[in-house]
């Protein structure tokens, strides 16, 4: 790939994200490039739908998006630097052109659905925007062991539902509401989406806050599988995961702090505290050095199967998806938006 393409995408993920921009940096030089490629093209294809002026806008973006796609897979040198790093990287890597399908599909959702009826359609939305990150990264960073491909989706699902509680208010300007209307009847406001377009009712204060403990409560379950894959990675890969992932739930914990309360103001981590989760982040993988270390010589494996939604979703409550057993099975008549 060019230093162009380089530069272009170490910029974008330096702007767009502060956190996985830290992360990135305990990468080994080889699959540092990769993965700054990979969330360039995933960033380039967010904003191309979420900068659209209307909904026939995005639908165009989204056109756009899967006719590059098609260009991308059938090997065609691109003028766009981003996009032809992006062909490398899925070409060297042997990316399954289902991830970024997948997560086009997943922009989609975000076009057509101002809300959510349920938390497994949350939980499918959640696999295509951020489960397939996670296994395109799988093959960035040579995963070894390919039932850990699982504890990778679980991981991007866990740092996702953490953004959908941070961003709640946020959304709600947008005219979007993530929170699944299953999980807000239970706490008497499941009609909170009939009011989306104006303010924030202010009566839904406290239900939504307890909604969003219930989902963090799940992020939880979900960071606990997504540790299990981690010493599948070699070990400085292992130390960039365990990193963005104290990063990202460190987040939810602020949330907590402050009551879950949805107009609270946006959370976020300070730098000192990010430098302090990474200093963590290389005591906690200490402890799984000798293992890891012995992988860091290994020849770089990539998973054979592709991964999807139905294999891997739900997690059920108290359960943490190891690398062993019998996987939970998916509603696919859940899957339309």
């Amino acid at each position: 790939m060019t230093s162009d393409a380089l530069a272009i995408s170490r910029q974008i993920i330096a702007v767009h994200s502060k956190s996985f921009a830290l992360a990135s940096r305990l990468l080994p030089a080889r699959e540092r490039n990769r993965a700054v490629v990979v969330y360039a093209w995933c960033r380039r294809a967010d904003d191309a739908v979420d900068h659209a002026a209307n909904v026939p806008g995005a639908s165009a973006a989204l056109t756009q998006l899967r006719q590059e796609l098609d260009a991308v897979y059938a090997g065609e040198a691109m003028a766009d630097p981003v996009l032809e790093a992006f062909r490398q990287v899925t070409q060297t890597c042997r990316i399954p052109r289902l991830y970024p399908e997948e997560l086009l599909e997943g922009l989609a959702m975000d076009v057509e659905c101002t809300h959510y009826e349920d938390l497994p359609k949350l939980l499918r939305y959640c696999y295509r925007v951020a489960g397939t990150v996670g296994l395109m990264m799988c093959h960035v960073m040579g995963l070894r062991e390919e039932a850990a491909t699982r504890n990778a989706v679980h991981l991007g699902v866990a740092m996702q539902l953490t953004n959908i509680c941070r961003d709640v208010a946020e959304d709600w300007e947008r005219g979007r509401l993530y929170l699944p209307d299953d999980l807000l009847g239970q706490h008497r406001c499941g009609e909170l989406h009939t009011q989306l377009g104006g303010p924030f009712p202010r009566p839904a204060r406290e239900p939504v806050a307890r909604v969003i403990a219930d989902l963090l409560d799940r992020a939880d379950e979900y960071y606990r599988s997504g540790d299990a894959g981690i010493p599948a990675l070699s070990w400085r890969c292992g130390l960039a995961i365990r990193t963005a992932r104290r990063v990202y739930a460190a987040i939810g914990e602020r949330i907590r702090a402050r009551g879950c309360d949805p107009l609270a103001g946006r959370a976020w981590v300070s730098t000192g505290g990010k430098l302090a989760l990474a200093g963590r982040a290389v005591a906690a993988s200490a402890w799984n050095a000798p293992h890891m270390l012995r992988r860091s010589g290994a020849h770089l494996e990539t998973p054979r199967r592709e991964v999807r939604a139905e294999q891997v979703l739900p997690l059920g409550a108290g359960a943490v998806a190891t690398n062993r057993g019998s996987q939970p099975t998916w509603d696919d008549r859940r899957n339309a938006c």
